[in-house]
């Protein structure tokens, strides 16, 4: 969580690809693709959808190997958050 945003990602094996995290900010709620930061589903205002790409860049290969842990039924790391 950073800046009212919520990010989560489930782990329940084989969750639908592409590799994605569920973002929550007040009332609205979105997915996010990891590898090209594209809202896949779901709106979110212009800075929040800046704040929340800038940190899939920054800790990109964190999110996808917390991927592969989720495909697995593992429980995955945590990231830090924005500051």
């Amino acid at each position: 969580m950073f800046f009212g945003l919520i990010i989560r990602m489930y782990y329940s094996p084989k969750e639908h690809n592409p590799p994605h995290i569920h973002v929550y900010y007040q009332d609205l709620a979105s997915v996010v693709n990891i590898e090209n930061c594209k809202i896949v589903k779901g709106n979110l205002p212009a800075k929040q959808t800046r704040l929340v790409n800038a940190w899939i860049e920054i800790h990109k290969e964190e999110l996808l190997a917390n991927w592969e842990l989720c495909q697995n039924g593992e429980k995955p790391f945590q990231i830090q958050p924005l500051q």
